[in-house]
């Protein structure tokens, strides 16, 4: 059998675990490159029981009560061969970003940025990693308008100049230097195989090149890396990144000095300069991951733990669900609570556009954004029985005093530790740009700035003033990694979905602490709604609701949009403050697999 026709049943074998709605492999599972049928014997054998979870075999012994879950399976394998190799989940953490970055290039990767969430249960302490992109020194607020000061099409998103300075590479040093039980060479082992041997593309992957075919061919190095002659790939394909794979050994061997100095951080620079960026040397050098206090809220007996500023995740999860607390919500997706939870992610976004942006940068407002009396203030607007058109709510600030494509990951180790991640390289295949010689695709995400008030990015999303081109700026973020505890455990979640990510982790947030006992395919699995304040829509997914609650949102007053596709990839996982035991699930709408 060839190496693509592996990967072809190996990705069967993957979906009927998913579809099972569990991903748990023995200890002595063979690893998942390609090594022939016997391989596809073993791990076919190895398909679990229903109800059965086998401990996982690590270097201090048997391993219980841990949980992974991503948005591919061969990231969660990684992820899994750390856990018995006796990294904790931070290891584990690094290993699957690495992982995600050569199996999903169009989501995630080293040339992207993002937010992980950390718990360490030895003393119960939570902190925000911060590796967000940055603008590089020579950006301009208005670097993206012509000489009339209109937004030039395609410049925040396409070529050298959509690309803030990457973030990923500094955090997996960071978090296995400063968190991690084991040495961050260890961490990328997993990674640098798949990049040098290769993987078969999936489905997922080889629709994703169908999708952007054009801008891979017309980009910069992403032809050769992507594609199979200049055309999109097929699944089964057997691709790969022997570049990737020396810059990842670059970086295990040096740390962050392997990616942001030497021969890399040149390629890099020289790549972005032939596309038409503004990248230096000294904007790599000076990169820094930033540990941030995360938002902590209070929601009827439960404590949300989320992404704090550059996200807008945080804010906006404080203020939904303190507007929400008023108000009985048995069914989130009733037309009745629908009502209430788009008003509040209404006024939300419209906060968002008003105050938020890069915290080094801009006072944000935050106490008073997060307080309960700004709640009520912002509540009492709320009709019980009709839509606020946002045409009616300001989108200039008033004063306030202080009082498609991301990919998430969530793990639990058995000590307890959590992690909570969402990265991105914002659109699919980022700017189109792979540094030479490095194999890493650079990220368009100078496109989450505001180009000008008012001007909506490739999300429709309308930003304002605090969220303009700085050098060394980051851009706001959707991305939402969040925990949630109370008296039944630890929940961890997250999704990719652009601004969507927001209603996404809310319904979520708000179907877990609901649930008297957890079943957490339950909430990755169950229909999703959105509002951001402009364009003045619900958004809905296809055949998730049915004609009699569209028609009682239209009794609102509500303008329903049904997407053409459903949306978000999310991944979930649960370890019981009752008896220890740890359980994951992958959303059905992705390829991705959750182990327990």
């Amino acid at each position: 059998m060839t190496n693509n026709g592996f990967g072809a049943l190996r990705h069967s074998i993957f979906a009927l675990l998913k579809k099972r709605g569990k991903g748990r492999f023995h200890d002595d599972a063979v690893s998942l490159r390609s090594r022939g049928f016997a391989s596809i014997f073993i791990i076919a054998l190895l398909v679990p029981v229903p109800g059965y979870a086998s401990p996982v075999v690590g270097a201090q012994g048997p391993i219980t009560g841990a949980a992974i879950a991503s948005a591919h399976p061969l990231a969660t394998r990684a992820g899994y061969e750390i856990l018995k190799r006796g990294g904790n989940a931070f290891d584990a953490g690094v290993a699957v970003s690495a992982a995600l970055g050569v199996v999903e290039p169009y989501s995630s990767g080293l040339g992207g940025g993002g937010f992980w969430l950390l718990h360490r249960a030895a003393d119960g302490s939570d902190v925000m990693v911060d590796s967000r992109e940055t603008a590089p020194g020579r950006a301009t607020p208005d670097m993206y308008l012509d000489a009339h000061g209109r937004p030039i099409p395609h410049a925040s998103t396409r070529g050298g100049k959509a690309a803030g300075i990457p973030g990923v590479p500094a955090a997996l040093v960071h978090i296995a230097q400063h968190y991690g039980r084991l040495p961050l060479a260890t961490d990328l082992e997993p990674a640098i195989r798949l990049a040098r041997d290769g993987f078969a593309v999936d489905k997922r992957f080889a629709h994703m090149t169908q999708l952007r075919e054009k801008l891979l061919q017309n980009g910069r190095n992403t032809a050769a890396t992507f594609l199979d002659h200049g055309h999109a790939l097929k699944p089964g394909f057997l691709l790969k990144q022997p570049d990737l794979a020396r810059t990842l050994e670059a970086l295990a061997q040096h740390g962050r000095a392997g990616f942001y100095e030497g021969s890399v951080a040149a390629h890099l620079a020289h790549a972005i300069d032939a596309a038409g960026g503004i990248w230096s040397l000294d904007d790599l050098r000076d990169y820094r991951v930033i540990e941030r206090k995360p938002a902590r809220i209070h929601y009827r007996g439960a404590t949300v733990i989320a992404a704090s500023l550059p996200s807008a995740g945080g804010i906006a999860l404080a203020q939904t669900l303190h507007m929400l607390e008023r108000y009985d919500l048995p069914d989130t997706r009733s037309a009745r609570s629908a009502h209430f939870i788009v008003e509040a992610l209404r006024r939300a976004f419209q906060d968002r556009a008003r105050y938020l942006g890069d915290p080094g940068f801009v006072k944000v407002p935050v106490a008073r954004l997060v307080s309960r009396p700004y709640a009520d203030e912002r509540a009492a607007s709320i009709d019980a029985d009709r839509a606020t058109p946002s045409s009616a709510l300001a989108l200039h600030p008033a004063p306030l005093h202080e009082g498609d494509n991301t990919s998430h990951f969530s793990i639990i180790d058995q000590d307890g530790n959590c992690v909570a991640a969402t990265l991105s390289i914002n659109l699919l295949f980022g700017s189109g740009v792979v540094g030479d010689d490095t194999g890493v695709l650079l990220n368009d995400e100078m496109d989450d700035f505001t180009t000008a008030p008012g001007v909506p990015n490739s999300f429709k999303l309308r930003g304002g003033e605090p969220d303009r081109v700085e050098p060394g700026k980051r851009p706001l973020s959707s991305m939402t990694p969040t925990f949630v505890e109370d008296h039944k455990g630890i929940f961890v979640v997250g999704s990719p979905g652009g601004s969507r990510i927001i209603s996404q982790v809310l319904l979520a947030v708000l179907d877990y602490i609901q649930q008297p006992s957890v079943d957490l395919q339950r909430i990755v699995g169950a229909p999703r709604y959105h509002h951001q304040f402009w364009p003045d829509v619900v958004e809905i997914e296809p055949d998730s609701f049915s004609k009699q609650w569209q028609a009682a949102m239209e009794h609102y007053g509500y303008h329903l949009k049904i997407i053409g596709r459903k949306w978000g990839n999310m991944q979930a996982a649960f370890k019981s403050r009752v008896d220890g035991t740890a359980i994951a699930a992958s959303d059905p709408r992705g390829e991705g697999i959750a182990w327990y």
